[in-house]
């Protein structure tokens, strides 16, 4: 059993979403306003559709905590759909009379083809309602309160966007050697891409991926791209190499991959270090008790080796496919006539990589948490904190 449960419930146009986290130790301080402040940027970017004018996602905390700290119980929360009120016939709970419109063309590259023939609906927005990538605002919230817990322990995640469609930026975390120079300090990653629309930290290639995106939405398609997220002041020792599902980039891979339209995941150099030299691609160590004892002079590995954190930022990097949803459909087949038509069109974006990047970041924390929780044990903040503190201490001898 992992040490940090969660579950999602609810459908795109339902009444809402709902999310319940299990694990979280007594006495973490956490605050609606805290969780609002990663809804709120899971919604930006450039390319999203009508709905973000439609949500102004908030997240109701029903349970688990008490006078701003939570109890050490499950904890659970609501985020209500606004849109609900123009869905309650079509997303009625209770049976109703009044005939419906039935979804029977699936799009292509989307769950609907699939999902219909498994669950035997002959609806297919059966599927899509839960298949939508809206489940993953309650994620979002969830993945701020685990953000939170990691805060605690000065650990730092943060993301920002490398690609959409052809448009990429040079800059990559896991290129940057020790003694590399930037203009911003790491940790100040979020501060820096959330004031780009599409979460870039080049302004020049910003603005190429902005063009981007608004070429594909004036031919009426969609663009993907690639993200990278960044986990700074990760102790060396999560993770394990004893047991195949222990090890932590094998749990960070199948939880980004959980990430609706994700492709594909890279630790590190990633696919990049199949072409290279084992000289080029490994670490080497180093060893400075003045300088705070092992060190390395780059991090190619991505802060993991073996399953295991080593001391150096967790760097991961996701791609994301473009959206199925075509305002200028592919070809389809209607699934009650058999007959070729066009793919159904559902309200959608051109470009989502920028609120995927802030997804990607609430994803990290919940397996970082569950990792951190896995190695020091605890029922309350100020248990695990001495755990840590004192692994801290000795864990780079």
């Amino acid at each position: 059993m992992a040490n940090i449960n969660f579950l999602t419930a609810g459908e795109s146009h339902g009444q809402g979403l709902v999310g319940v986290l299990e694990g979280v130790p007594a006495g973490l301080p956490i605050s609606e306003e805290e969780i609002l402040h990663d809804l709120r940027r899971r919604q930006m970017g450039h390319g999203r559709g009508g709905r973000m004018k439609i949500e102004t996602d908030t997240a109701r905390i029903f349970s688990g905590v008490r006078f701003g700290k939570t109890l050490g119980s499950p904890i659970s929360l609501l985020i209500e759909n606004r849109d609900w009120q123009n869905w309650q016939s079509k997303m009625s709970v209770a049976e109703i009379d009044e005939a419906q419109h039935e979804v029977v063309v699936p799009r292509p590259g989307h769950a609907d083809y699939a999902g219909a023939i498994k669950y035997d609906h002959s609806d297919i927005r059966n599927v899509l309602e839960r298949a939508s990538a809206r489940e993953t605002a309650a994620r979002v919230a969830i993945g701020a309160i685990l953000r939170k817990f990691l805060d605690e322990l000065s650990i730092k995640v943060v993301s920002h966007v490398l690609q959409i469609h052809t448009a990429r930026s040079p800059f990559s975390v896991a290129a940057l050697g020790t003694n590399s120079k930037t203009e911003f300090e790491l940790d100040q990653i979020n501060e820096l891409a959330d004031k780009s629309s599409v979460r870039c930290l080049d302004s020049e290639v910003g603005d190429a991926m902005i063009a981007q995106i608004d070429r594909a939405k004036a031919d009426r398609d969609t663009v993907g791209g690639i993200f990278e997220v960044v986990a700074l002041n990760v102790p060396i020792g999560l993770g394990s190499h004893v047991h195949w599902e222990r090890k932590l980039d094998a749990r960070i891979s199948h939880a980004m991959m959980s990430i609706p339209a994700m492709k594909g995941v890279e630790i590190g150099l990633g696919f990049a270090a199949g072409g290279m030299l084992g000289s080029e691609v490994h670490d080497p160590i180093y060893y400075d008790k003045a300088a705070g004892g092992y060190h390395r002079s780059r991090n190619h590995a991505g802060g993991l080796e073996g399953g295991i954190t080593n001391g150096m930022p967790v760097v991961v990097r996701v791609a994301m496919k473009p959206i199925s949803t075509l305002l200028k459909p592919l070809d389809s087949v209607n699934m009650q006539t058999l007959e070729k038509t066009a793919a159904h069109i559902e309200r959608s974006d051109v470009c989502a990589v920028p609120a995927a990047s802030v997804i990607g970041e609430a994803v990290l924390c919940q397996v970082l948490a569950d990792a951190v929780l896995e190695k020091f044990g605890g029922d309350s903040m100020t248990e695990i904190s001495q755990r840590y503190a004192d692994w801290q201490k000795t864990s780079t001898r």
